[in-house]
């Protein structure tokens, strides 16, 4: 397939979104998209020797090193240009983007996110839903915007809340669902196809 998409990977940790991102692209010579670059905000993230350990291009943008939010987004805009990719996707990127880069990047960036939106943005998901007593929890993909966890949603998928639930018990069923639901929807998305999913 000559004519695939480049698709780039932002993490902070472990990587384990972004793994399941480039396995599915790597692993089926039909996908339409492949791997160009994993980039993370932290020197020593886990994800990067994974990456690494699939041939992947990685990069570090320390967040250390800049004096201000402003700075870092130029830094990073400056590393994605160099690799000119179709979509970046946020696999646990713990960065707030600037306005300014998000709409450099209108239409391009993916993210997501452990509650099932508009609820819960931000942090401290699972338990949010826990104490509001809901009856389910999930995860969502969506484009990236300048408001938080705003973008229009592209797919969620559903987790029952158990009685006996913890947040991080919890947000271990939730993982399982987001490694479904961000490869499947990633397909979806370099295809054209902005429908919403639902797992």
């Amino acid at each position: 397939m000559a004519d695939k998409k480049r698709v780039a990977v932002l993490i902070s940790g472990g990587g384990s979104n972004m793994m399941t991102l480039a396995q599915d692209m790597l692993g089926d010579p039909s996908h339409p998209g492949t791997p160009v670059l994993v980039l993370s905000n932290i020197a020593d993230a886990d994800g990067l020797a994974k990456a690494q350990d699939l041939g992947i291009a990685t990069q570090v943008i320390d967040q250390k090193s800049h004096a201000s939010r402003e700075e870092f987004d130029a830094s990073l805009n400056d590393a994605l240009r160099q690799a000119a990719p179709d979509v970046i996707c946020l696999a646990g990127f713990m960065r707030i983007l600037s306005p300014v880069f998000v709409n450099a990047w209108d239409g391009k960036v993916l993210n997501i996110h452990p509650s099932l939106l508009p609820k819960y943005k931000g942090l401290h998901t699972h338990a949010r839903a826990i104490e509001a007593g809901d009856p389910e929890a999930g995860c969502s993909v969506h484009r990236v915007t300048a408001g938080l966890d705003e973008g229009p949603v592209l797919g969620q998928a559903h987790v029952d809340i158990e009685p006996d639930d913890t947040p991080e018990t919890l947000a271990s069923r939730v993982l399982v669902q987001e490694h479904l639901l961000y490869p499947a929807v990633l397909r979806r998305f370099l295809g054209g196809n902005e429908g919403h999913l639902r797992l």
